[in-house]
């Protein structure tokens, strides 16, 4: 399995050399919650740290680990990840005077082929002490590549106060090897003077069903001319999105495809071919006619990570227009919920850091520890998977934006209720073949024909 996924990451990684640095990937997904830009400087590399960072060994108090205290770290996006780190560094720097981040810029499609070009030539020592990993490549990444990301599960890190679907993501054969970082958590969000038209309110949307949604859908679309939602067509957003929140999977706990007895995924792309069918959603060709969508008023709302929510702000003139509230649950799938995730990412400490014991203190005195970082990259879009940031009084704050609610604090509370999931090795080709799925399902194809189409895919793929 290990030489499959191998060869998966390989054939990724000439692919990204093919189109250049920055440019787009065949694992990134279609929504990413944040630009990956461009590598600004090269990365120093990291010393060896011979057996200092051996698999599950518990960081000692960092004053004790000695030598230089600089750590350097590879991420991506300037106003949001690079951002958190310089306030993560400013927070620390307050105990630990002596503090230095060399923080590099680099976008996450370079440091998966970085990665993969380092643990195939045997050769770590050009890996960061701590870099960024989208939550849906850490099961490849680690499972293909088990020397290059640090067990942390002896770290010294309370991961029970983090949300459980979040650090699921970055737990393989029960050990931690991320610290969970951005929310995802899914929330729904409607344009409120919309749905007066149709003589609905948020409460009306809160803690639904799919079918309460359908028939409030009807309702809007019948006062208004104006569908719900929009989705890109060709993507699976939804239908992940959609999926998780019954805490089902694409894949089974050994690995293999779920899809042709997976009765949850059964009842997702049914509930997704009602509302399309309705007219209660439609499909757009880009991601930039999905955006355009809900900022001019075409639809009366979307579901997506609570990271949308920065490109609905970018509509000033409908400030106090906008509401959030959770997203509908599916009808007659067992163990549904009315919470979900989409997108995020992790910290991974690497096992060649110069200086491991201080890398965990690190991060376990800042994202998984301090209230106070939290509050200082709230106001950059930063929310946190970390539940008692959501007690503070900055994410009790009223967002004007959308009504007067504390959304942040809402969001949090979203994000401990969400459903932990299976993402697998091959997540993203799983997503693919989804996709082709409910494109030829909506198009009336048989659905059983087509479930049976992707699982064969997968299959070859894993083979």
């Amino acid at each position: 399995m290990k030489r499959k996924i191998l060869a998966a990451l390989l054939a990724s990684t000439m692919v990204l050399s093919l189109v250049g640095c920055g440019g787009g990937s065949a694992e990134t997904p279609a929504a990413p919650a944040a630009d990956s830009g461009a590598a600004t400087e090269e990365a120093a590399p990291a010393a060896d740290s011979g057996d200092a960072a051996a698999e599950g060994a518990p960081a000692a108090d960092a004053s004790a680990a000695g030598g230089e205290e600089t750590l350097t770290v590879w991420c991506w996006d300037p106003a949001f990840n690079l951002n958190a780190m310089y306030e993560a560094e400013k927070v620390y720097q307050k105990d630990h005077p002596n503090f230095k981040l060399n923080v590099v810029e680099t976008p996450w499609d370079d440091i998966q082929t970085k990665v993969t070009t380092a643990a195939t030539s045997g050769d770590l020592s050009t890996l960061p002490d701590i870099f960024l990993m989208q939550d849906n490549a850490f099961q490849k990444n680690v499972l293909a590549f088990p020397d290059v990301c640090m067990d942390l599960t002896n770290s010294g890190i309370d991961y029970s106060q983090f949300a459980a679907g979040k650090t699921a993501y970055s737990v393989i054969d029960g050990k931690n090897y991320g610290v969970p970082f951005d929310n995802g958590a899914v929330v729904a969000c409607y344009r409120t003077d919309i749905l007066e038209q149709a003589g609905l309110t948020i409460d009306d949307f809160t803690d639904i069903t799919f079918d309460q949604y359908l028939e409030n859908g009807k309702k809007v679309l019948e006062a208004t001319g104006k569908p719900l939602i929009s989705m890109q067509a060709g993507e699976c957003d939804l239908i992940m999105m959609m999926l998780q929140s019954a805490g089902a999977s694409l894949f089974n706990e050994d690995g293999t495809a779920n899809i042709t007895g997976n009765d949850t995924l059964r009842i997702v792309m049914e509930t997704y071919k009602s509302l399309k069918d309705a007219g209660v959603l439609t499909e757009v060709n880009s991601w930039d006619e999905y955006v355009g969508d809900f900022v001019s008023g075409n639809v009366a709302g979307t579901i997506n990570g609570c990271w949308i929510m920065a490109s609905i702000q970018t509509a000033e003139d409908q400030k106090g227009n906008w509401a959030i509230t959770n997203m509908p649950s599916l009808v007659g799938a067992a163990n549904a919920t009315n919470y979900s995730n989409n997108g995020g990412s992790s910290w991974a400490v690497t096992t060649k850091c110069a200086n491991p014991d201080l890398a965990c203190d690190f991060l376990k005195s800042t994202f998984a520890g301090s209230t106070e970082l939290y509050d200082n990259i709230l106001p950059s879009g930063a929310l946190a998977t970390w539940a008692p940031a959501g007690d503070s009084d900055a994410y009790a704050t009223p967002n004007e934006f959308f009504g007067g609610d504390a959304v942040s604090a809402k969001i949090v509370d979203f994000a401990t209720k969400v459903p932990t999931n299976i993402t697998g090795a091959y997540y993203y080709e799983a997503r693919n073949a989804v996709a082709t799925a409910i494109t030829n399902y909506i198009n009336g194809a048989d659905l059983e024909s087509e479930l049976q189409t992707a699982e064969q895919t997968i299959n070859f793929n894993m083979q």
